[in-house]
């Protein structure tokens, strides 16, 4: 009997969802909070990191062009994971390949912790991103499959909302580890190998789901060929899917992981500003040396704030989705996140009303996250939902790769030295093609899966 049948329409989105439901979403949220942990722990440790990873002969001024082309290998790496391991999916299994994602992203991360140089931390963020974009195309289609079509928006807003864990605990690596100087930035990757004890988990607790690529054995198994993604009516899901995926990490990497810098920069300015005037660049160096660990405390803290307010925005994606449809959830963030990105890079300034407003910050330029994990499961059928999926956002990847090599080269001295916040402000224009897109993404709000 299909899942749907099994749970009546009317009462609350969780009436009637079963234990082994319920298992499914922690053990796929849990997945995704390791994903999520591996992919920000270098947010947390960057400018730790960079400074003693850069080529001895490139000055400061060149870390933001080397922290770059880093999320730029981690970006490439997405697209390809999630593309392989979507399509693997659709041919052996969610659930065998599940492990297998959660396996790679576990012990590259704990590798990065050996980098010696630049090429050798983007090389190894490179294959921890093949691991997770192919997690979260496996789980969004695990999902997706196991609970009903009006649990499906809410569940699917949960897993991809308890992305939010693991901010929080990168950001808690950065202040008890990153932050010590008896430990350092490198422990902070080292503890990255500890999701992989979660396969026993996998292993032991799930089965393939009904709706998944081996329920219907009529359908060739590794039926998910790419190709089918530009034919026919599929061609338009996919080409918006990826357009939507693109404007989201593109705006992810080159506009919202920088609200914590606003705020430690929001910091610095206060300290600068008690040095007495004529105070020359040596003197304003050894206080910013002597202060490290404290503006590494609020670097922290506006990431922990920047994070709960996102966290909360991809939680609230589902409500919305299901009372304004998928295209108006989208259009509220795509339109919001712009204005909240303008005004905190733009318009507030000082130490508290950065302090204030980064939640708010954080709620709309992340909470349309959620609508990939809602919406892209929702537009391709059973043999191709996995690849498609994965495609759509992690081929979004590759497209927002280019993007940063062009936030690197705009901050970097062989560019334009564009201060963060103009790159930021500049990046988040790119939600007006998010806006664009929309007339022409089908709306499935109420509608079964495709089969």
């Amino acid at each position: 009997m299909d899942l749907d049948q099994r749970a009546p329409e009317a009462g609350a989105w969780y009436e009637g969802i079963s234990r082994y439901q319920w298992v499914v979403l922690v053990i796929a949220s849990l997945g995704w909070v390791f994903d999520v942990f591996e992919g920000q722990i270098f947010v947390a440790s960057m400018n730790e990191a960079m400074p003693e990873l850069i080529p001895p002969s490139a000055s400061d001024a060149s870390i933001p062009y080397y922290t770059n082309l880093t999320f730029a290998a981690f970006l490439l790496g997405g697209a390809l994971g999630g593309v392989v391991f979507g399509r693997l999916s659709d041919r052996y299994g969610r659930v065998r390949v599940l492990v297998w994602t959660i396996l790679m992203y576990s012990m590259a991360t704990c590798l990065s912790a050996f980098s010696a140089s630049w090429w050798q931390m983007a090389a190894f963020r490179f294959l921890v991103a093949l691991g997770t974009g192919g997690e979260w195309a496996v789980a969004t289609a695990l999902v997706a499959e196991v609970f009903p079509r009006r649990a499906r928006a809410w569940s699917l807003s949960i897993f991809h909302a308890s992305s939010v864990l693991g901010s929080w605990m990168a950001a808690a690596a950065g202040v008890l580890l990153v932050a010590n100087p008896d430990l350092g930035w490198r422990w902070g990757f080292v503890i990255g190998a500890a999701p992989a004890l979660l396969v026993l988990w996998v292993r032991l607790s799930l089965k393939e789901p009904e709706r998944g690529p081996s329920a219907d054995p009529s359908k060739p198994r590794g039926s998910g060929a790419l190709g089918r993604l530009f034919r026919g009516p599929l061609l338009r899901r996919t080409l918006v899917g990826v357009g939507l995926a693109t404007v989201g990490l593109a705006t992810f990497w080159g506009t919202h992981v920088y609200g914590k810098d606003r705020l430690r920069g929001m910091v610095e300015a206060r300290a600068l500003a008690e040095l007495p005037e004529g105070a020359d660049d040596s003197e304003r160096a050894d206080l910013l040396a002597s202060l490290a660990r404290p503006l590494k405390h609020w670097e922290m803290a506006g990431m922990f704030l920047v994070t709960t307010g996102g966290g909360i925005g991809l939680v609230c994606f589902g409500p919305m989705a299901d009372r304004f449809g998928r295209r108006g959830a989208f259009l509220a963030f795509h339109l919001g996140g712009l204005v909240a990105a303008l005004l905190l890079f733009q318009v507030i300034s000082g130490v508290t009303p950065v302090l204030l407003f980064l939640p708010v910050f954080g709620f709309l330029t992340l909470g349309m996250h959620a609508g990939y994990a809602v919406y892209f499961p929702e537009l391709f059928p059973t043999e191709v939902r996995g690849t498609g999926a994965g495609f759509c956002f992690n081929f979004g990847r590759f497209l927002a790769a280019p993007i940063l090599f062009l936030s690197g080269w705009l901050q970097g001295p062989g560019g334009r030295s564009m201060r963060l916040e103009d790159s930021a402000s500049l990046l988040a224009l790119l939600m007006l093609v998010g806006v664009a897109l929309l007339p022409f993404a089908p709306e499935t709000r109420g509608q079964e899966l495709p089969g």
